[in-house]
């Protein structure tokens, strides 16, 4: 059975307060952790294995960041912002022993399905004769390609594994010993040497196919494979989702990688669900860092970073005037955040604070969690029947069978309006997952792009502005034109909730 992460109450109650704060105080930390998301979470649990007395500070209620599990609907158990595991390193499963602490992951079998409106569809996944056959509808020639075009990303991938599980030769920032030095440059060269024997044994050609990879935009490679369009732009989703980057936007081509660098259970390029939403891996995380000794503590929102005369820092302010000292602290909020509203005044450079206050943190994607009484039906499959098929196991690409349409989509929300034909993709986790939902009900989670972060047309602020743009828009037409979802502009089914990134910053604290 899990064990359950201790998680203290509020501060307010006075047993709470009791507990929690003196706990706090009665020591130094070897470290602090600020934000219980599950990056923060993971590095308590090496911090705390390696022996050293860990404290993760997290300001709501539960631990998980953008990974929980929240009832946002009476039944209907949501993974309220992420929605799909498939990058939480296998090292890190397999160290943290995260199986045996409650993580279970189900296999999406087939992983993609894309339904169009002359009345075909594309089914992909891990069976490749699954793959060739569905391919084959639309080319032949790209149905030969595309093994060859998963091969070659596969091949990138095991470049790149040792260097992500790797830590990074960063420059040391203080005077040290010579040993200390010492051992730096060594572990650099290390490093880099090993990097160096990765390219030599790819080879001239592949080497630079593979730089091509990294530089170039997602369609500039995917027009180098294929001829078919709707692969195409099912493919160049991948490259684009969760940003305001269009298909044709350099670097792009590299978020390709992450259609094979994924993996579940060592099957490569397998993204899964997680029974019980994707607050399960949190809690799977929080339970070895408990487990290792990691003290975690919510409702302990830090207000400042404490630094001291020297430039170093000494630990937290929590936002009721708590005291937490360390020598040592790790910020698992984002570096504006932590820098810019974390760190006191005059405190760092002026040229580093000025370039983290040009980075752009914006996105063009709002979520929509919905409650619905059945798996919507779709036009192309002639299926009649209430149970769910291939078609809702996987990632269901709607809206764009182009890449000109994914281009089309993102530019409008560059110029600062919502999409007129976005980008949607569409996953029903419950199909896989029976612990969300109640017998027979399903959720139905929309990714939309783009939605620009600040339209010039109205604000996500507005519920008026809001209900034209999510359910009475021209784009509507392309939901009802493939699936039964939508019903004379409205949702059919229960309930649903819409989360533009206004929504996001107010619950996660713009961390």
């Amino acid at each position: 059975m899990r064990r359950q992460v201790q998680q203290f109450t509020n501060f307010s109650t006075r047993s709470a307060t009791d507990s929690s704060s003196s706990l706090l105080k009665a020591k130094k930390w070897d470290a602090l952790v600020i934000g219980g998301g599950h990056n923060g979470l993971t590095a308590a649990a090496y911090l705390a294995k390696s022996g050293l007395s860990v404290a993760v500070l997290e300001r709501r209620h539960l631990i998980g960041g953008a990974a929980v599990t929240e009832e946002l609907i009476p039944g209907f158990k949501f993974s309220r912002c992420s929605y799909l595991q498939s990058l939480l390193r296998p090292s890190v499963i397999k160290e943290l022993e995260l199986k045996r602490h409650g993580l279970k992951l189900l296999k999406r079998n087939p992983s993609s399905f894309t339904p169009c409106l002359d009345g075909r569809y594309l089914l992909l996944g891990p069976d490749k004769e699954l793959n060739h056959a569905e391919i084959s509808k639309f080319s032949k020639k790209d149905a030969e390609a595309y093994p060859r075009f998963e091969h070659q990303l596969e091949n990138f991938c095991k470049f790149m594994d040792p260097l992500i599980d790797s830590s990074p030769p960063e420059t040391l920032q203080r005077a040290s010993s010579i040993k200390t030095h010492m051992k730096d440059r060594l572990d650099k060269s290390a490093f880099w040497a090993h990097c160096m024997r990765r390219a030599v044994s790819m080879g001239q050609r592949e080497m630079v196919d593979f730089m091509d990879l990294l530089l170039s935009p997602a369609s500039k490679v995917l027009n180098n494979w294929f001829e078919t369009e709707v692969l195409k732009a099912t493919l160049a989703t991948d490259a684009v989702i969760g940003t305001t980057a269009s298909v044709h936007t350099p670097g792009t081509g590299y978020v390709l990688l992450h259609h094979i660098m994924g993996e579940t259970d060592g099957d490569r390029g397998i993204w899964s669900y997680v029974e019980g939403g994707m607050g399960s891996v949190s809690l799977a995380v929080g339970s070895a860092a408990q487990e290792a000794g990691a003290t975690i503590v919510t409702k302990a929102e830090v207000s400042k970073l404490l630094i001291g005369d020297s430039g170093r820092v000494d630990g937290v302010l929590l936002s009721d005037g708590t005291e937490v000292q360390s020598s040592v602290v790790l910020s698992n909020a984002t570096p504006y955040k932590t820098f810019m509203e974390l760190v006191p005044e005059h405190v760092l450079p002026d040229d580093f604070l000025q370039a983290i206050k040009c980075s752009d943190y914006s996105s063009a994607a709002t979520k929509i969690n919905l409650a619905v009484e059945r798996v919507p039906q779709f036009q192309c499959c002639k299926i009649n029947h209430p149970n769910a098929g291939p078609q809702h196991m996987g990632t269901i690409h709607i809206g764009s069978e182009s890449m000109e349409e994914v281009d089309s989509a993102c530019q409008e929300a560059v110029n600062g309006f919502p999409s007129k034909r976005p980008i949607i993709e569409m996953t029903i986790p419950s199909v896989l997952d029976k612990t969300i939902s109640p017998h027979g009900k399903h959720i139905i989670n929309l990714f939309i792009q783009y939605t620009p972060y600040k339209p010039l047309d109205g604000s996500w602020e507005d519920p008026a502005y809001r209900e034209e743009i999510f359910f009475t828009v021209p784009w509507g037409w392309i939901l009802c034109s493939l699936c039964d979802l939508l019903k004379d502009g409205r949702i059919t089914g229960l309930q649903y909730k819409v989360y533009t990134y206004v929504e996001v910053e107010l619950i996660l604290g713009e961390a």
